[in-house]
């Protein structure tokens, strides 16, 4: 991890590196379908023409420059989204999880935002911790084969202030 970075602004070829390692981590490790690569690859596209850096921000893992994780904040009107949060297996429990985090954090708190919420499944139970230590809670679960095996997706909420009025 000596040569390990992590940048803020995407270049072209970002795109679709990420909807590679998607596809790829998913695929081998939790044996999701095309179906998992192709509702990222959509919904990459819409991130493409509604990412704006001044009300987000996002981060880019890389080792000697190969791309081995990313996080993203997205504007979601009044809430913030936590999106395609992915690390390649070998560099997992190393604290580059609990970083990418802390810089989420610390950017929506930055941005003033009083809500977040992120998308995930029921079989990523180390994801969900790293949320809970964060202040997430779960708010909802539906079951799912939309990724090429049963899941249960859940949504995970987080209010970060609350205002006179609520």
């Amino acid at each position: 991890m000596e040569n390990l970075t992590i940048r803020t602004k995407l270049k072209p070829g970002d795109i679709g590196q990420i909807i590679h390692l998607h596809g790829k981590i998913y695929g081998e490790e939790y044996g999701y379908g095309l179906g998992f690569e192709g509702y990222v690859a959509e919904s990459m596209g819409e991130f493409c023409n509604v990412f704006d850096p001044e009300k987000g921000g996002v981060w880019i893992c890389e080792d000697g420059g190969h791309m081995i994780g990313f996080l993203a904040l997205v504007n979601r009107e009044e809430s913030a989204q936590l999106r395609y949060f992915v690390i390649e297996k070998e560099y997992r429990g190393k604290g580059l999880g609990k970083q990418l985090m802390e810089l989420f954090m610390s950017r929506a708190s930055e941005l003033n935002y009083k809500h977040i919420y992120l998308l995930t499944s029921n079989d990523l139970p180390a994801a969900a911790s790293l949320y809970k230590r964060y202040g997430f809670t779960l708010t909802s679960e539906e079951s799912s084969d939309t990724f090429g095996k049963p899941v249960i997706l859940q949504r995970y909420d987080l209010i970060l202030k609350r205002g006179q009025d609520e």
